[in-house]
């Protein structure tokens, strides 16, 4: 993380789901770097719980105020009006200087929509790559509309999962050209564990030739990793042909001397447990 604010990436994404914001707040100290821009985001949905959330992502990071800060997986205006109480605490934490704008992230189609048409809401970080993987209620094309109708409506757009979670590794350079075509997206967040692969989107995104980086971060040694929020629901299991999937106490595992790494499990799993990296 301190290689890729060295190299000029200002903008990093988290969660309290993702357990960094004390590796931010580290990387900041080693580069000395305290002005990039950071996001937070919790499933909270009463006042206290995201105040508190709120706090605690401060409190990690070692700054006064972060930067975005989102309800987490949103899914419609029926989630949105579920979380009032949540987005109030958000709009106290604005007022107070805590955090500098509000909105959320989502899978669907319609929570954008929704969320363009809420004045509290600044910030939008949904999910789009070319094939449309992941979106849970409509298309690629439906995404685009829907994203294209915010940005209309004023607000922040920054672009999730342009790789799928891992399924369109194999085409990283092409996938990501695609996100960076758009005009709509702000920014787009990368996932990204390497000093090969840092580079390599460095490259692309400062308008650099990256094709031999790509194919170098493509020679790293990846696994298929499954993460603890998996619910058991057996679809890739169906879906995977090599037999390396089962279900094992109520959660999906592999097999790894079975597994092809082709990621045609990741395209079936609707909550994006399975990635490979």
């Amino acid at each position: 993380m301190a290689s890729a604010l060295e190299r000029g990436i200002n903008f990093v994404d988290s969660a309290k789901l993702y357990g960094t914001y004390k590796h931010i707040g580290k990387a900041m100290k080693l580069t000395g770097n305290n002005a990039i821009v950071i996001a937070g985001k919790s499933y909270a949905s009463e006042k206290n719980a995201m105040t508190e959330d709120i706090h605690a992502a401060l409190r990690e990071i070692g700054r006064e105020y972060i930067d975005i800060f989102l309800l987490h997986e949103q899914e419609s205006i029926y989630t949105l009006r579920g979380h009032g109480a949540a987005i109030e605490a958000l709009v106290a934490a604005k007022r107070a200087g805590k955090i500098r704008a509000l909105g959320i992230s989502t899978h669907f189609v319609a929570a954008v929509k929704s969320a363009a048409l809420l004045p509290e809401i600044d910030v939008i970080h949904p999910l789009i790559n070319q094939f449309g993987i992941g979106i849970r209620d409509g298309t690629a094309k439906d995404m685009l509309q829907a994203i294209s109708f915010a940005a209309e409506c004023g607000k922040g757009i920054y672009a999730m999962k342009a790789l799928a979670g891992g399924h369109l590794v194999k085409t990283a350079q092409q996938s990501m050209q695609w996100a960076l075509a758009q005009n709509d997206f702000a920014s787009i967040a990368v996932g990204m564990q390497s000093l090969k692969e840092i580079e390599a989107n460095c490259r692309l995104f400062s308008g650099m030739p990256a094709t031999e980086y790509f194919a170098q971060a493509k020679q790293e040694n990846r696994r298929l990793r499954i993460h603890n929020w998996c619910r058991g629901c057996g679809a890739c299991v169906e879906r995977c042909r090599s037999n390396a999937l089962k279900i094992v106490d109520g959660k999906a595992t592999v097999d790894e001397q079975s597994c092809l790494l082709c990621g045609y499990c990741a395209e079936v799993c609707e909550d994006f447990c399975i990635k490979v990296y």
